[in-house]
């Protein structure tokens, strides 16, 4: 019988995932070390893989530790969270899991605009305390007419516009390039020119240095105070004091924020501010996405481990 490869697997999976890695591999949890200096002294040679979720970070003083590495294989779209230098350096080759979470995050970006705008969530907090007696929860806005801006026009974003356009919606975007496969929509050459142009704003790309804080002061000022904010993407490709500024201002209408720059902490600033929805980084988090995240992911570790190579490399 062939031995099983051993790897490292840092965090907690959903329990198919883990059942997956059981049986494909010689499994190292992270979490179950009584003493993790002493684990990974022990270990360290005879790992060949890491597996890892996006809520621990890896960098070279971890990698370090395991001399013969071959793949780092994590269980997330992003991979910020990944020292890629420091994996490059050592030639660990790197993988995702892109693409299975569109549909998913597509349905929920499509949601948080919905309540936004329909400020759901605003009512149901009126009528839970008693308010409604009182006299009629305020009036929300409807997306039929309204147009959508899309900051990343990808698997996601043009997912949210197939959606937003069943709602009668027009689309607009902005990104490195204007996609020709999109004849329909309207391509902005500028960010600040996208947000005067939208009534809402999703964001929905990678960060990148060029894009981090990208969402800035002069682009809330050019989405004004009648217009929409949803961040399905990073904390990070949002400028966190300007944001906060625009809604205690009412530069801008309302904001969803499903992502925050330091989770899993959310920044309680925003927590009593009007026309705010908050969410725990819900858009890849449903039970059919998260399995199949975890089929990718083994799926990498399985093909390079054969010889047939992974699927999704990070480039």
């Amino acid at each position: 019988m062939t031995e099983k490869p051993e790897i490292f697997a840092r965090g907690r999976f959903p329990d198919p995932t883990e059942e997956l890695l059981e049986q494909h591999f010689n499994v190292h949890w992270e979490r179950r070390a009584d003493d993790r200096a002493r684990m990974l002294a022990d270990i360290g040679p005879r790992i060949r893989a890491i597996a890892t979720t996006s809520a621990q970070r890896t960098g070279g003083d971890l990698l370090d530790h395991f001399p013969n590495l071959e793949i780092l294989s994590t269980f997330s779209v992003g991979y910020e969270h990944v020292d890629i230098p420091a994996a490059r350096s050592r030639k660990i080759l790197v993988t995702n899991t892109p693409d299975v979470l569109n549909e998913c995050v597509a349905d929920f970006a499509i949601g948080q605009t919905i309540m936004l705008l329909r400020r759901m969530g605003e009512g149901e907090r009126y009528l839970r305390a008693g308010q409604w007696p009182k006299g009629a929860f305020p009036l929300g806005a409807h997306l039929g007419g309204r147009t959508l801006g899309l900051y990343g026009l990808g698997g996601i974003g043009s997912r949210i516009a197939t959606r937003a356009t069943a709602f009668g919606m027009k689309i607009a975007y902005h990104g490195r390039r204007r996609r020709p496969e999109y004849p329909d929509y309207a391509y902005h050459d500028t960010l600040v020119g996208l947000a005067k142009a939208c009534d809402v704003l999703i964001a929905v790309l990678h960060p990148s240095p060029e894009t981090i804080g990208s969402i800035n002061a002069e682009v809330l000022e050019a989405l004004g105070p009648k217009g929409y904010l949803i961040n399905v993407a990073r904390a990070s490709i949002v400028d966190r004091d300007a944001l906060l500024h625009a809604l205690q201002n009412k530069t801008i209408a309302g904001a969803a924020i499903d992502v925050f720059w330091n989770e899993p902490n959310a920044d309680t600033a925003f927590f009593d501010l009007e026309r705010v929805v908050l969410t725990p980084h819900q858009g890849g988090a449903s039970v059919e996405t998260r399995a199949a995240m975890g089929r990718l992911m083994v799926d990498n570790l399985l093909g390079h481990f054969s010889g047939q190579g992974v699927l999704t490399p990070v480039s």
